[in-house]
């Protein structure tokens, strides 16, 4: 019994020198939050008493609320309808039967390949001339179809017994209400990974929004960061506590659901 906790010794202490490692960085955010910025020039590892004297001087700076708001707007939209459009398309292309579906399916998955940065010009032109540049709908829009999670649900559609579709149908039940009333409840784990990866994604996205938001008013949290650490003089006090505040909800989202997020990213259904 001593041999074997001796020989685990070694690994638990790796596991905590690298557990240590992970939680750092967010310490150290934490506690630069709530010092000058002569302070976290000077790498104080302590708390101090300039939380209040920080926020202040960011409501000064940005407008903080408003980015907030428009950050949360666009990510719970943009959840919400890729949800329900990738979902629809991974239960289809799983469930229903045809020649064409793996053609279009490589075709999304070959979609992957391509980076954002080559549509980006595209995309733009494209909302410039519908109308839509400088909207919250432009940023939204190309979120909410993505091949990652329309694979996703494919993938644990194949998990969702079809025996209990067939015998929903002859009991005279609608498409549609299988899939809302019967195909959705079962797939709570994978809804909640995907909400995750979307809102962490739709949260954090700078690109995209700093190109197609021209007014300034039209400001999400990670441009707002950018801002403050692109000024002639920057308050490191002050952006650490915006860096914080741009986290949070992230971190929220992940660790509320961080069972759920595992579960579904493994195809479990319960």
């Amino acid at each position: 019994m001593r041999r074997s906790t001796l020989r685990k010794i070694p690994a638990y202490l790796f596991l905590t020198v690298a557990a240590l490692l992970s939680v750092f960085p967010l310490y150290f955010m934490v506690v630069s939050s709530t010092n000058t910025s002569n302070e976290v020039l000077a790498s104080k590892m302590t708390f101090g008493g300039g939380l209040v004297t920080n926020y202040r001087r960011l409501l000064e700076l940005s407008n903080l609320y408003p980015a907030i708001g428009y950050s949360a707007a666009i990510a719970l939209l943009t959840t919400l309808l890729a949800l329900v459009v990738c979902s629809i398309a991974g239960y289809g292309f799983e469930v229903y039967h045809s020649k064409g579906k793996d053609v279009v399916m490589s075709i999304l998955l070959l979609a992957m390949m391509i980076p954002f940065a080559a549509t980006m010009i595209p995309l733009f032109q494209l909302f410039g001339k519908v109308g839509l540049v400088n909207s919250l709908w432009a940023v939204i829009l190309p979120t909410i179809s993505t091949p990652f999670l329309i694979l996703l649900f494919r993938q644990a559609s194949r998990s969702f017994p079809h025996e209990i579709i067939e015998a929903a149908r002859l009991d005279g039940l609608s498409e549609i209400a299988i899939f809302f009333r019967m195909y959705i409840p079962t797939m709570k784990a994978t809804y909640a990974a995907a909400a995750v990866v979307t809102f962490m994604n739709a949260w954090n996205n700078f690109m995209w929004p700093k190109v197609i938001l021209v007014d300034v008013q039209y400001q999400t949290m990670p441009m707002l960061v950018s801002n403050l650490a692109g000024g002639y003089v920057t308050d490191y006090g002050v952006l650490m506590l915006a860096v914080l505040i741009a986290s949070l909800p992230a971190m929220v989202v992940f660790l509320v659901l961080q069972r759920s997020f595992a579960n579904g990213i493994m195809g479990s259904v319960k």
